[in-house]
């Protein structure tokens, strides 16, 4: 025994005491993932091939992309192009003085049919007259609804090198009039038309099928469309 061991005491029993083992408490705090400062390295850190740091989380977490990301492109648009019509120019709506005048004609088509088929029946009294007199009545009434709903599908709008006029209820049109195609613009108006201060502005091109025309537009509205149409149709024409 050295002189700087001090002898230990003897336990109560005379026996001497069990050599004193040293105590460790237990980690406390989260654990340490492999990569972190002072973590241990896993068994797969090191080697060649192998990146370092904690596996990516897989799958990525839903929620909504981070601030910055690139848009994600969504699914493919079904609309036609006719469904809806486009809105990236500014739809000017006709008169609803229109309406009126279509169902004058209207009028004035079923007055005489209704007669015919009216007298017809008077005179031989058929039920075939009758029948075919409901049904003139019946044609009549959807024909008037139809009408109301044609003339608000009217529209226009000016671009910067073409018209476009939309029309058509369960066929929708839409014509798109180049300005150097025309040929001449003309302005018209029938009595019924006169006496409820209405105009129609006509367009020819020089493809026949190509003319549109642009009904229930006030007089002043017509001129001043007829005229720039017009300025417009030569400058692109001497352009070309």
């Amino acid at each position: 025994m050295s002189p700087a061991e001090s002898p230990r005491p003897p336990s109560a029993a005379g026996q001497p005491s069990p050599p004193a083992t040293e105590q460790t408490a237990p980690p406390t705090g989260p654990p340490l993932v492999s990569g972190a400062p002072g973590a241990t390295p896993g068994p797969f850190e090191g080697r060649p091939g192998v990146p370092a740091g904690p596996p990516p989380a897989w799958p990525p977490p839903a929620g909504p992309p981070p601030a910055g990301s690139p848009p994600q492109a969504g699914p493919p648009s079904s609309a036609g192009p006719l469904e809806p019509w486009p809105q990236t120019v500014r739809w000017q709506p006709i008169s609803r003085d229109l309406i009126w005048v279509e169902l004058l004609r209207l009028g004035a088509v079923l007055v005489v049919v209704v007669l015919g088929v009216a007298i017809g029946w008077a005179l031989s009294g058929h039920w075939l007259f009758g029948l075919g007199l409901a049904v003139v009545v019946l044609a009549g009434a959807v024909r008037a609804v139809s009408i109301v709903r044609a003339v608000r599908a009217w529209g226009y709008a000016e671009r910067e090198d073409d018209l476009l006029v939309r029309h058509g209820l369960l066929v929708r049109r839409l014509s798109i009039v180049p300005y150097a195609r025309m040929q001449f613009v003309d302005v018209s108006a029938g009595p019924l038309e006169r006496a409820f201060d209405l105009a129609t502005v006509q367009l020819h091109t020089a493809a026949a099928a190509s003319d549109a025309r642009v009904p229930g537009l006030r007089p002043a509205e017509a001129s001043r469309l007829r005229d720039r149409l017009t300025a417009l149709g030569e400058d692109r024409a001497e352009g070309l």
